[in-house]
């Protein structure tokens, strides 16, 4: 069965030639050209991937992805039309996974699709393959790999997609030193063009959710010159 994806772009002639390629790489893809129709359409269709531009009429595409990202899991690339910082930070902040900024080549797009689509194959996989553990626990905090949620002190506490993939990653390598080099090919994948600075930013986040005092962290620590380690 062929993952499927949403293409929300309401440029005919990128939508067009974003849905040939796709379909040509074997996806099925489905489309919408405003940002109420792109809400709709992945409530209904649950795709595997969201292609998400961020210049949309009737509801921009930062407002599309926090509401999508209350409801769903789903994976975000965003396509923003000029290369402003601010305008990845904010998508990432709404919830993003990824971003392209235009124009991009055809290459690098399917390159970021498939990065994404390869990385919830694995999450899967590692969840639901011989071994595979449901949740992970470490005192009081429990990652639950199933649901994608974490307890702390058996209460909700909300993360992003990408801080759950990157305290699940943190937590699978417990008392390893990890590059953020290493953290940004594993949880981003080699075509993110972040920089380690998404690393250090998304590290913060972590820890004022999962920190007594995130000022003196005691579960994610700095190694000066080295990246991170988790302690539980």
């Amino acid at each position: 069965m062929s993952e499927k994806i949403l293409v929300v772009e309401d440029e005919p002639s990128l939508q067009e030639t974003l849905v040939y390629n796709l379909t040509r790489q074997g996806y099925t893809v489905d489309t919408a050209g405003d940002g109420l129709a792109a809400i709709e359409t992945a409530r209904r269709n649950h795709p595997d991937l969201i292609v998400l531009d961020i210049m949309l009429p009737k509801m921009d595409g930062f407002e599309v992805c926090r509401i999508l990202r209350q409801e769903m899991r789903t994976p975000i690339l965003m396509l923003t039309a000029r290369d402003d910082e601010i305008d990845r930070v904010i998508g990432l902040e709404m919830g993003a996974d990824d971003y392209l900024t235009k124009p991009f080549s055809m290459r690098e797009f399917l390159a970021r699709v498939k990065a994404q689509l390869r990385r919830v194959r694995m999450m899967r996989e590692e969840i639901d393959g011989p071994g595979g553990a449901n949740s992970l626990h470490f005192g009081n905090l429990v990652l639950d790999l199933t649901r994608r949620e974490l307890l702390v002190d058996d209460k909700p506490v909300a993360l992003k997609p990408k801080e759950f993939d990157l305290l699940h990653f943190l937590a699978r390598h417990r008392g390893q030193v990890l590059s953020r080099d290493l953290i940004l090919e594993r949880v981003w994948g080699w075509e993110f063009s972040g920089g380690s600075r998404t690393v250090d930013v998304h590290v913060r986040w972590l820890r004022e959710k999962i920190e007594a005092d995130p000022a003196a962290p005691r579960r994610i620590v700095t190694v000066r010159g080295a990246g991170y380690r988790f302690e539980g």
